[in-house]
């Protein structure tokens, strides 16, 4: 974790993980063939690139991804970053401070390598994108969710508007972080039962 490790460790563990799980799947009785990434904010951002990483290394294939009010533009634009930087638990100051912690002037400035693993492009697998309305990171999910609809991918959205970031662990208090944790459940079990495409390959490798 930042500040002691920077980008791109946190990348490089995730990839290293599901490397992992797959070459393990027998002794730990899972279908190698049917892997799926996730993660919630900066982990949103994570299951992202491991799923670029896996489909741009092509031994790692990623059935589905699911990601929840994920961070998917390092450059911190989006207008709900201003509308919702205040006020929402999660800030605009808080999240210039995670990334200032954890990037690296070569993951802040360049155009190479680095930039483009930290900033998601609009490729790899099927993937259900998750947002809050009153999030800062709202905006860049749904352009990420259009963008890779756009593209050819096979992506579905879904903003719960009357909601904050980090929502969905608040089941205690919030009905609707249960009903997000269901919806999320059920697609998970759906794309992981149901047959690959038979063109995904093509599609996913042409974006």
């Amino acid at each position: 974790m930042a500040p002691e490790h920077r980008f791109p460790t946190a990348v490089d563990d995730c990839i290293t993980a599901t490397r992992w799980v797959r070459q393990q799947a027998t002794a730990l009785g899972l279908d190698a063939d049917r892997l799926a990434v996730g993660g919630d904010s900066a982990g949103g951002n994570l299951a992202a690139v491991v799923a670029i990483a896996a489909r741009n290394a092509g031994d790692l294939p990623i059935r589905y991804q699911l990601l929840i009010y994920p961070a998917t533009d390092m450059r911190r634009g989006a207008p709900s970053h201003t509308t919702n930087g205040t006020g929402y638990l999660l800030t605009r100051d808080t999240i210039t401070y995670f990334h200032t912690t954890t990037s690296t002037r070569s993951a802040t400035t360049s155009t190479g390598a680095r930039h483009r693993c930290c900033t998601p492009t609009c490729r790899s697998c099927r993937r259900r994108v998750l947002t809050a309305g009153f999030d800062p990171l709202r905006d860049e999910g749904h352009q990420y969710a259009v963008a890779l609809t756009k593209a050819g991918n096979r992506a579905t959205y879904v903003c719960f508007e009357r909601q904050i970031h980090g929502f969905i662990t608040m089941g205690r208090v919030l009905e609707e972080a249960n009903a997000a944790v269901s919806m999320c459940a059920a697609e998970l079990r759906r794309a992981l039962t149901a047959s690959a495409p038979a063109s995904a390959a093509s599609r996913d490798g042409s974006d």
